[in-house]
């Protein structure tokens, strides 16, 4: 297999499929990892999934992807907005961070415009459903060729 990238969800995410599907859509995190785990193997990545509503949780995943993984795409759900701490773990192992979010942040609360992410990120993508984790998948891996 190819290059190893951790995929991280945060909070809230473990609801998709049932929590606002006119925002999220009807798709569960599960049916989204089949989905990611499908376009990894045409890209010849290995995938490791985790999802915590957990703060901590989700920087020691960040912290024990050194050495582990060469990228992490990362929808961190409320904490986009919040977490000084993850953007300080994603900087502290310096791998490449790709942001993503199912809905498209800025045409919702405008507290939802600021992310603590982007600053330590290769890029965002948001808007575009399920497809902002393939869309990830897919710059990652373009990314990780380089």
């Amino acid at each position: 297999m190819g290059k190893s990238v951790l995929v991280l969800n945060g909070p809230n995410l473990n609801l998709l499929g049932q929590r606002e599907p006119q925002v999220y859509g009807d798709l569960t995190l599960a049916d989204i990892e089949t989905r990611c785990i499908t376009k990894a193997r045409e890209l010849d990545l290995e995938l490791e999934f985790l999802q915590s509503n957990h703060e901590g949780k989700l920087i020691d995943a960040i912290h024990q992807s050194a050495g582990k993984h060469e990228g992490i795409i990362l929808n961190a759900g409320a904490y986009t907005h919040t977490s000084v701490a993850l953007h300080d773990a994603l900087r502290g192992v310096g791998l490449p961070c790709i942001e993503v979010h199912i809905s498209n942040t800025f045409a919702r609360e405008t507290f939802r415009h600021h992310s603590y992410i982007s600053p330590v990120a290769l890029g965002v993508i948001c808007g575009f459903g399920v497809t902002s984790y393939l869309l990830a998948l897919q710059a990652m891996t373009e990314h990780l060729k380089q």
